[in-house]
């Protein structure tokens, strides 16, 4: 009887001793709670909170940031999308400080980020369309030439603008393009080619000095198109002067009368803007006219640089016209990407 005792209170003890850790890992995870959600967790991550409602807070405001000291206003809405990737790096630094003054902070540049951008997250394609345009910056320093020409004719497009044609290039894309596209004009650097007639091309002055935009009128069967291509001035970074886009947003004034003046009701603008459609700069054009990747494409549609594209400064713009489909073709030696529209006359 003793002996069942002994062994009966053994293991009351040892259940005992079983049970203490638990309790104790309990209690230890029930203190680590309260001080997470305790008062500290407001006061820290402050500078986190703070970060990102300066992200929300630009996002919000681009357009109210000037252009007068480094045009910094267009360097911002250049690469506007991409602010949305400091929501992910600022939520692991506010989890870690186990921030909720963090993590409420954080809602604004989402909210922001998806009232700019959500929309471009869907499919809007579809299929057909009258006439499909690809616009291509082909690049001056492109050493195939002739191979570009042959993925052009290969994208299936009615009407093709191309930019930088030059001097040195410019036999090599009609020679290559002359079967497939029986019209084409040339106008400086600038040349439409068309399966479709072309007429009353003339060239337009962007305040350059030299042609880098023309205008022509393509007569298909559904009726004609006024066409217009353009290269607006390059922009650049630099140290002592900022983002050096002065010379473009003339040049995008100047195109943006031309097309005002516009007597055609249906439009089409395919060109290296060098800009985006969130650069208030180029307000006299994209004001007057509609990005075909943000009405019927998937995506950003981002056609520059080349090998890892990060903007789309290359469009197609247009208004009389109903997008059906929009998308960015491959690499073809510039280090730009071509852009294709389809578009319901």
């Amino acid at each position: 009887m003793t002996h069942v005792d002994m062994a009966e209170t053994g293991r009351s003890t040892g259940n005992t001793q079983a049970a203490a850790p638990a309790e104790s890992r309990a209690v230890y995870w029930r203190r680590r709670l309260r001080e997470g959600l305790g008062p500290g967790t407001w006061r820290r991550g402050l500078v986190v909170a703070a970060l990102a409602l300066l992200d929300g807070i630009v996002m919000m405001g681009h357009a109210a940031i000037p252009n007068r000291v480094g045009s910094l206003g267009s360097l911002v809405e250049t690469f506007l999308p991409w602010f949305g990737l400091a929501v992910p790096v600022l939520l692991v630094c506010a989890l870690w400080r186990r921030s909720l003054t963090a993590m409420c902070a954080l809602v604004l540049p989402v909210f922001v980020w998806f009232n700019l951008f959500g929309g471009l997250l869907t499919d809007k394609s579809g299929g057909g369309g009258d006439v499909t345009v690809v616009s291509h910056n082909v690049a001056e320093e492109n050493t195939d030439a002739a191979g570009t020409a042959r993925k052009l004719v290969e994208s299936g497009a009615d009407v093709l603008a191309l930019q930088e044609v030059t001097q040195d290039n410019r036999s090599a894309y009609e020679d290559g393009l002359a079967e497939a596209y029986p019209y084409h004009e040339v106008e400086g650097t600038v040349g439409v080619w068309s399966k479709y007639p072309l007429s009353d091309t003339r060239p337009v002055d962007i305040h350059m000095g030299w042609t880098r935009a023309l205008r022509t009128t393509v007569t298909t069967d559904g009726g004609r198109l006024a066409v217009y291509t353009a290269h607006l001035p390059s922009v650049r970074v630099k140290l002592d002067a900022g983002f050096t886009a002065n010379q473009r947003d003339a040049s995008a004034d100047a195109l943006g009368e031309a097309i005002k003046n516009e007597p055609i009701d249906r439009v089409l603008l395919l060109g290296d803007l060098n800009g985006t459609m969130n650069d208030s700069a180029l307000a006299n054009v994209t004001s007057q006219l509609r990005s075909a990747q943000g009405a019927a494409g998937s995506g950003f549609g981002f056609s520059w640089p080349a090998d890892f594209p990060m903007a789309r400064i290359d469009q197609i713009l247009l208004r009389g016209v109903q997008p059906v489909s929009s998308d960015v073709l491959g690499e073809t030696g510039s280090d730009h990407r071509p852009v294709r529209a389809s578009v319901d006359l």
